[in-house]
């Protein structure tokens, strides 16, 4: 028990010493510079605001298409040996990405106006 109490008092030592060190070499930010890329200009929104809806669809579409390219490469290098099989699961997956596309298509994904 004794250990367990002495590393706890390690940890919050450790702990108020680095907040301590933190707050003595921290610089304060000039409100010039810490603009975007130093440009000078004013943001015109916060940089937590709300995105769009179909930015997510748009990446979800992107994110299939990217997993679609991760199972190819090797279905490419099997598909000699599995045979017919690989090849209809393939279009099988395929068939899938294609409806998830005609759903995004359907909800705006792809309109940027």
């Amino acid at each position: 028990m004794d250990g367990i109490v002495g590393m706890g008092m390690v940890a919050i030592v450790a702990v108020v010493l680095l907040y301590g060190l933190h707050r003595a070499v921290s610089v304060l930010a000039q409100p010039l510079t810490v603009l975007p890329a130093q440009s000078g200009w004013i943001p015109q929104e916060h940089a937590l605001s709300r995105y769009h809806v179909r930015w997510y669809l748009a990446s979800i579409v992107f994110l299939a298409f990217d997993v679609e390219m991760l199972f190819m490469y090797p279905w490419a290098i099997v598909v000699a040996e599995k045979g017919i099989s690989a090849v209809i699961e393939m279009f099988l997956f395929l068939g899938a990405l294609l409806v998830a596309v005609a759903w995004a298509w359907r909800e705006g994904a792809f309109r940027w106006v």
